[in-house]
């Protein structure tokens, strides 16, 4: 088995994402094309949610799934969302979104045991403290037959789509990271994707977890991974 590679200082991450948080949505769209969403949408129709569940979303940073679980769960659903870092979470109450919304830590979740039908987490697990913690509370927070969706950063799998991965790394990001004062934060995302799990690795992680029928869908040539477990 993979080892779980650890992030940086909680703390260190957290002062990170608080520096960013004011350019973090345009530099989401920036660096995805403004597909991001799309992905959100395709990561919660994994899910198979009804009208009147209940779902989490995980380091929900400035709330983007809360306009997709929210046509997904209904007027009569319930979201919740829970992050880290509290100038995250005031851009997302700025924003309106129609979730209610935690400062918590992923790997100790302020829920009951099997309190949920679906959990989110989207760009987040390779930046918690400790990913085995996070990935059993995950589950445990879960309703028996609920589903877990994870939509994060990959290394592509062809030499041509890598070798393209780096150029951008080295030049478009650190361009775009400029033009908004960030490019030493947004020196961090290669990093932590670089060294994160691979594919494999997520999913047996998962399945040591407690998730079964685990899955993953590659998107954007590779670049973009969704990751889903079933409790």
């Amino acid at each position: 088995m993979e080892p779980v590679p650890r992030s940086d200082c909680p703390e260190t991450i957290r002062e990170l994402f608080a520096q960013i948080s004011p350019t973090y949505d345009l530099m989401n769209s920036a660096m995805s094309l403004r597909l991001h969403r799309r992905w959100r949408n395709l990561a919660v129709s994994m899910l198979g949610l009804s009208p009147g569940d209940r779902v989490l979303d995980v380091c929900c940073g400035t709330g983007d799934f809360a306009i997709p679980l929210r046509k997904a769960v209904k007027e009569s659903g319930q979201i919740l969302g829970i992050d880290f870092c509290a100038p995250m979470l005031q851009i997302a109450y700025k924003k309106r979104v129609p979730m209610r919304l935690a400062l918590a830590d992923a790997c100790r979740i302020p829920l009951r045991s099997e309190s949920v039908d679906g959990v989110t987490v989207g760009w987040g697990l390779r930046n918690v403290a400790d990913y085995e913690s996070a990935l059993r509370e995950i589950y445990r927070v879960l309703k028996p037959g609920g589903k877990f969706v994870s939509l994060d950063m990959a290394v592509p799998r062809s030499r041509f789509s890598r070798s393209l991965r780096a150029a951008v790394f080295k030049t478009v990001i650190p361009v775009l990271a400029g033009v908004f004062g960030r490019r030493r934060e947004y020196q961090y995302l290669p990093n932590s994707t670089n060294t994160f799990l691979s594919r494999e690795g997520q999913a047996e992680w998962m399945r040591k977890a407690g998730f079964n029928d685990v899955i993953w869908r590659d998107l954007f040539f590779g670049n973009v991974c969704i990751h889903r477990g079933k409790k």
